[in-house]
């Protein structure tokens, strides 16, 4: 009887123990359910919806095929308006390449009938030579070895103690004065040098000019920064660039090891301006790089004669009497037509000179900075042009000329002016000693560089002030050339056809 009355409200409260996780469970399986049917209940919509979708894009579609019947305009811009966007103008490019083709060959044939072939192998040598047993040219370029053996002794002096830094400098400037007016009075001393012969030694003498100016400079700045002539100088101190740059089977040379003959003379053949103790060097020379380098160079050379003679020297020729007479509408023609001779000859010899020859002389000396030139085609100022187009130059006017004057408190515009100024003192000495007249027209047209400068910076841009430095380029330098055989011609052989006469 106790038993019963224990077990039975345990028994009860078992049951209601169960009753109320039967309930519990039932509450959570139906907020399940709830959960899985507001979930189908969603999906369902959004299966509903994308139905809908697909069925208005597809009748959407449908309008639109239908409507494409009706319709067959957008709104869009013509290609060759600045709007659109359109920048693949390839065809046209090359349009205008079989055009340019096309024309000159008109003009070559033309020029063929009318005055035959004038390529003349024996006048080009007579351009170089008067007499071919005289080489006057010839020995004058020989003679600057006394000039590069005078530089190379008074550094060994310096760097010894031997002499003082000013004394030092005062032979250095003299060897230079007597590099720049040895040849000046030689070609205009003796008759015998033609002036083509007298260009090319000219151009000798200002190259080593400017190379030995260089090679000074950077001795110089090595006895400033070590102050002890037998301690070991980096590269960096010459010239700023990472030691990674050179071979590192490459010797590194320090101050003064290398003031001798043979590193003075790879400097003196190096296609550079700017002297460095150590320069970067190429691992080998390359057999097939050189000899297409050789193969155009002999070709090129041979090709700007052949058009100097058979197309440039007719015009010239022509142009005369319209120069005489003062016949300005018939100097307009002559120049015209002597500006596309011109150029062409000139875009020639830029790569004859500045990518083949350069780059011969670069391989055959393992020299390993190729930068010669820029894309100075690209040019949108005449800054821009005069900054890329012959990067040796650029190189020593702005380490040797430029940042000198910047510190030694010069203004930007002055030494700018100052550069210009330089390059065309220089301009002027090539052309008129060879010819022995001085008539400063190469000075002027580099002096106009500078109002041009101005102007195009100023007022034109893109593809505008591109287009006014190739017409500088194409127009400038015809002027340039019909001054001077004009003044030359007048000179020496406006009197030759009455003495024929007679």
């Amino acid at each position: 009887m106790g038993d019963r009355e224990i077990v039975g409200p345990m028994t009860r409260q078992r049951r209601a123990t169960f009753s109320n996780t039967r309930r519990g469970s039932l509450k959570t399986a139906n907020e399940l359910n709830g959960r899985l049917n507001t979930k189908n209940e969603r999906a369902g919509k959004a299966i509903r919806k994308a139905q809908e979708s697909h069925t208005t894009e597809n009748e959407k579609g449908k309008r639109k095929r239908s409507g494409d019947k009706l319709s067959c305009h957008k709104v869009q811009e013509s290609l060759l308006s600045s709007s659109s966007e359109f920048s693949n103008y390839r065809g046209i490019l090359n349009w205008c390449v079989v055009m340019l083709v096309l024309s000159n060959a008109r003009l070559f044939l033309e020029n063929l009938l009318r005055y035959g072939i004038l390529v003349d192998p024996i006048q080009i040598v007579s351009l170089f030579l008067k007499d071919p047993y005289s080489w006057p040219a010839a020995c004058l370029v020989i003679v600057c070895n006394v000039f590069i053996v005078v530089a190379l002794y008074v550094e060994r002096q310096l760097a010894m103690g031997s002499i003082s830094e000013q004394f030092g400098m005062f032979i250095h400037f003299l060897n230079l004065s007597v590099i720049l007016c040895f040849p000046m009075a030689t070609v205009l001393c003796l008759p015998s040098i033609t002036p083509v012969g007298g260009a090319f030694a000219l151009g000798v003498y200002t190259i080593l000019l400017l190379k030995l100016y260089s090679y000074k400079d950077v001795n110089k700045w090595c006895r400033e920064r070590t102050q002890a002539k037998a301690r070991t100088l980096s590269r960096s101190l010459s010239c700023p660039s990472s030691a990674t740059e050179c071979s590192l089977s490459q010797t590194h040379v320090s101050y003064p090891g290398n003031l001798s003959l043979r590193d003075l003379y790879y400097f003196v053949f190096a296609p550079t301006l700017c002297y460095e103790l150590n320069f970067p060097r190429s691992p080998r020379i390359r057999m097939g790089f050189l000899l297409r380098r050789l193969f155009e160079m002999l070709l090129l050379i041979q090709l700007l004669v052949g058009l100097i003679q058979q197309w440039m020297v007719p015009v010239i020729q022509s142009s005369m009497k319209p120069l005489q007479d003062m016949d300005f509408s018939r100097m307009v023609e002559r120049l015209l037509r002597l500006a596309v001779p011109n150029h062409l000859i000139w875009l020639i010899f830029f790569y004859w000179f500045f990518h083949s020859s350069m780059n011969f002389m670069a391989e055959l000396l393992q020299f390993g900075d190729r930068e010669f030139y820029r894309d100075w085609w690209n040019s949108e100022t005449v800054t821009y042009f005069w900054q890329n187009w012959n990067i040796p130059v650029h190189k020593w006017c702005l380490r040797h000329f430029y940042k000198p004057m910047l510190r030694s408190g010069a203004s930007k515009w002055a030494s700018q002016s100052a550069v210009f100024f330089l390059s065309a003192f220089f301009h002027e000495y090539l052309v008129s000693v060879p010819l022995r007249m001085f008539r400063l027209w190469a000075f002027m047209g580099m002096m106009a560089q500078l109002p041009l400068a101005f102007f195009v910076g100023r007022f034109l841009r893109g593809n505008y002030g591109n287009a006014a430095v190739w017409m500088s380029l194409i127009i400038g330098q015809p002027i340039a050339v019909l001054m001077y055989v004009h003044d030359y011609y007048v000179l020496h052989y406006e009197a030759l056809p009455q003495t024929t006469g007679h």
